[in-house]
């Protein structure tokens, strides 16, 4: 019989990337989705999975319907990936940002208790917990470097992080946390800088805009490709015992190189186009996230395959492609 696994934020863009994954080792994929007028479903179209899931409601709000959900599936394997994951808009939107990322996760982790005991449950952790926590030997961020967070959206996840190793501890539950850095890919919000930088790109090369606003150039991330990281939260679930790891390349580039690289790449020189604009400065910045995955890459047998070069290039390509089919 086929494993059963329930992913949460199936919309989002680690959620289309993992199903396609699970689906590629023979799972039966469930999809959670909140109760919307009109769901977008264009991620999961973009990898051409809208037909290859089953969805069920719930909301990581509603304690309730999360116990209906995992009472119906009873699943071998659970992946929280739905949080409000906007790290910009969780100063203005605090109280949402902790209901869904902090107490949606123990609502979740209750239900599994309850009802499905022995599933094997993963948690998206952040890189964005370390905030200015850094390892006093390397500068890089691992499992030991002390958090200290720097958004709402990072205070959140800590919490929700201590409730997954909490629960493991307490009730014997395979609980997980993997605190992933930065991942990107052409399926990225178009609210995160990459993706707004890659679509600004298009749009000017293709004449449908002028200039391309950003705040600060100078912050420092560790970006990787979203489809080779989803493939280490399964392996996390796959070992004989629950652990936390850290996926990160062990490289990190600034917001400038970012947009450098994608500018060069459709032949432009990025410093005629881009304005910076104190409107999009954080009220507190963490200024260098670099992660040390030696753990995930000796335990888990993971590595990342994309580069940082071609995951710039990647995603200009799919929004001249995207920005070209709009405006036709």
């Amino acid at each position: 019989m086929a494993k059963k696994a329930l992913v949460t934020g199936i919309l989002g863009q680690d959620g289309p990337y993992l199903a396609q994954h699970l689906l590629s080792q023979g799972y039966k994929v469930y999809g959670m989705i909140r109760r919307y007028s009109n769901p977008n479903f264009e991620n999961l179209e973009y990898l051409n999975l809208m037909n290859e899931i089953e969805y069920v409601d719930g909301d990581l709000t509603d304690e309730a319907s999360l116990m209906g959900a995992i009472k119906f599936i009873r699943p071998d394997e659970v992946y929280n990936l739905a949080a409000q994951s906007f790290v910009g808009g969780s100063w203005e939107q605090a109280k949402l940002t902790t209901e869904v990322n902090a107490l949606g996760v123990l609502h979740l982790l209750n239900a599994i208790k309850y009802f499905a005991p022995t599933s094997r449950f993963y948690q998206a952790s952040t890189s964005e917990m370390f905030g200015l926590g850094l390892n006093k030997h390397d500068g890089m961020q691992d499992e030991g470097t002390p958090f200290h967070p720097r958004s709402p959206y990072g205070v959140s996840k800590v919490y929700a992080y201590w409730m997954t190793v909490n629960y493991r501890e307490s009730y014997k539950m395979f609980a997980a946390n993997g605190i992933l850095f930065n991942h990107e890919s052409p399926i990225r919000g178009i609210q995160f800088v990459t993706r707004k930088i890659s679509d600004g790109v298009a749009r000017i090369k293709l004449g449908f805009a002028k200039e391309l606003h950003l705040g600060n150039m100078d912050s420092m991330r560790d970006w990787g490709f979203a489809g080779d990281y989803v493939k280490a939260m399964h392996l996390m679930l796959q070992q004989d015992e629950p652990d936390d790891y850290v996926v990160a390349t062990g490289e990190n580039h600034s917001v400038r190189e970012y947009a450098e690289l994608a500018f060069k790449h459709v032949g432009l020189n990025w410093k005629d186009y881009v304005k910076t604009d104190p409107r999009f400065q954080r009220p507190a910045e963490v200024p260098n996230l670099k992660g040390n995955s030696e753990k995930a890459r000796k335990k888990l047998g993971w590595e990342p395959t994309v580069s940082f070069p071609d995951l710039v290039a990647m995603m200009v390509d799919a929004d001249l492609k995207r920005v070209e089919k709009r405006n036709r």
